[in-house]
């Protein structure tokens, strides 16, 4: 069975004149839906998710301030949204929706979150479009529940995923494995536990032989219980903001040497959307809808 976590509030948490890279949200289910990848049978909407959990993953008075709506003004203007109540809400359906897809991929081994891949955000902080850390706070409550005792966080994204690094920078049990532009945000760049940095007009040929050499090694040393994936679309030549050089073609093959690999390994995937800012809505809503499709065929959901 393919479960995927979906929300209304995924697509709908800002104000008029914020909406369009919340459009994606709400567009991916539908072509869903129309292309027969997916029935309704397969979504299921995540509740709030609880404040114990999400302090397994970040810090209280952080946690707080943004709860009751009190992060300063310049703290919000690193993280790029208005606050609001419905912003938080988003953030905790989003967390609970990757922890629930976790637990799908422990039980059929891939699951994806429609949003999510929020791997900016800190332990005590926000940037970059990211209040709090799903796969963060997901991975942590795999261990805490001791349902995994080594986790693999591949972050494909064309940004670093530095929240993620620096939460997990001393915690042995999480791999974090990041593949970016090296030139892109953040400019600051935290260390994972291998961190791979591309030049600005990586075409897909060197992207995929990077990808294929790392991505092997570390899943025969490492052995992972589960992986959690961030599929970003950012990577796409279209996008405004990448400034790498891969094709849609391109995508689909890395996304499906991520999951084949994992699953010759008998390796569950919880999977996470990450970033997509290219010009037309129909090429980001394309690429992300090859993920699902790849998904629900290499793991034969």
């Amino acid at each position: 069975m393919l479960k995927i976590a979906w929300h209304p509030i995924y697509a709908h948490p800002l104000p008029e004149g914020h909406r369009f890279p919340m459009l994606k949200y709400e567009l991916i289910p539908g072509q869903l839906l129309r292309e027969g990848i997916i029935t309704e049978e397969n979504i299921f909407q995540p509740e709030p998710l609880d404040e114990p959990t999400i302090l397994l993953a970040h810090e209280q008075d952080y946690w707080e301030r943004m709860k009751n709506l009190q992060l300063t003004d310049r703290e919000m203007r690193a993280i790029g949204f208005p606050l609001s109540a419905q912003l938080v809400e988003r953030e905790i359906r989003i967390a609970k929706g990757s922890i629930e897809c976790a637990l799908y991929a422990l039980q059929y081994g891939a699951a994806l979150n429609v949003a999510g891949g929020t791997h900016h955000a800190f332990a005590d902080k926000g940037e970059g479009f990211c209040l709090l850390n799903d796969f963060a706070i997901a991975a942590k409550y795999l261990l805490r529940h001791k349902l995994a005792e080594r986790i693999l966080i591949i972050d494909l994204d064309v940004h670093q995923g530095n929240g993620t690094a620096a939460i997990f920078k001393d915690h042995s049990s999480v791999f974090t494995f990041s593949m970016h532009g090296k030139h892109n945000y953040p400019f600051h760049k935290e260390v994972s536990t291998l961190d791979v940095g591309l030049e600005d007009g990586t075409n897909g040929e060197v992207y995929l032989t990077l990808l294929k050499k790392h991505l092997s090694e570390i899943l025969d040393t490492l052995k992972p219980d589960i992986a959690f994936y961030l599929s970003g679309v950012d990577v796409l030549e279209t996008d405004k903001f990448g400034k790498l050089k891969l094709t849609m073609d391109d995508c689909i093959t890395r996304d499906e040497f991520v999951f084949s690999s994992l699953k010759q390994r008998n390796i569950p995937v919880a999977v996470s959307m990450g970033g997509g800012y290219s010009p037309s809505i129909k090429d980001i809503v394309t690429a992300h809808c090859h993920t699902y499709r790849l998904a629900k065929e290499i793991y034969h959901l």
